[in-house]
């Protein structure tokens, strides 16, 4: 059954890159707890439209917990309190009346605060263009069932693909490490035939980019498997930690 409960917001507020930023306090009153957590931001932007001031900024897209645009801090949790969901998908029901509410960006060195709640995300872009793909020309189109591939392969693949890259795994962890979003991708195409030729040369070429873009080192604090939205397990870093170490034993072999 839907109720109304008000909250204390303090939220970050930033003009750009490299001004100095703060907490801004905000009074969410008669919220109800069948929005969503985005949909509360707007009403507060609402009110601070007609009272003439500069609403929040935040990333969205589509609202429907696939694009991972939407991720903030929210009481220290990335994506908030509710795992294996993104912010948009995050209920005001599990919130108390009451309650005070502190939202913040991803920090990190290499996602850069553009405005308040907005940070680039483009160094995943970065990573992505450095290996994140196949381009071997693999000739016509195969039969479904030409490449045998086990079940049972297929589904951790798969489960490596639904990350999103929305960078909660970098904000959650103590290092701002990016591997589990690196070991996603490498892992989900050296499980696949198709993506074993290029192999050695992707995971090489994005943990070399993910050094020089700022990320830290993992440390196996675990943080980023606990709060990322998609339920990437950590095997992924293990599997990119083999990938990398194999590549460098070939590499010496040639």
């Amino acid at each position: 059954m839907s109720k109304s409960i008000n909250l204390t917001l303090k939220v970050w507020r930033q003009k750009g890159p490299g001004v100095k930023g703060r907490l801004e306090t905000y009074h969410a009153g008669n919220i109800s707890t069948d929005m969503s957590f985005l949909e509360m931001i707007d009403v507060i932007n609402e009110q601070l439209t007609k009272d003439g001031k500069e609403p929040i900024a935040f990333d969205h897209d589509c609202r429907e917990g696939i694009c991972g645009t939407c991720g903030c801090v929210v009481n220290g949790r990335a994506h908030g309190p509710e795992a294996g969901t993104t912010l948009c998908q995050l209920h005001m029901r599990h919130f108390d009346d009451g309650d005070t509410v502190v939202v913040e960006p991803w920090r990190s060195r290499a996602f850069k605060v553009i405005k308040d709640l907005i940070v680039d995300r483009s160094a995943f872009d970065k990573l992505i263009q450095a290996g994140g793909f196949v381009s071997v020309n693999t000739g016509g189109a195969q039969d479904a069932n030409a490449i045998l591939i086990p079940a049972e392969v297929a589904e951790e693949a798969m489960d490596a693909a639904q990350c999103i890259g929305c960078g909660a795994c970098v904000a959650s962890c103590p290092n701002a490490s990016a591997m589990l979003f690196v070991g996603a991708k490498v892992s989900q195409l050296a499980l696949l035939p198709q993506g074993k030729p290029e192999a050695a040369k992707r995971v090489n070429t994005m943990v070399r980019t993910m050094d020089a873009l700022g990320f830290g080192n993992c440390t196996n604090e675990r943080e980023c498997e606990a709060e990322c939205p998609k339920e990437i397990s950590i095997t992924h870093i293990a599997r990119m930690n083999r990938e990398f170490l194999k590549a460098g034993l070939t590499a010496g072999e040639k």
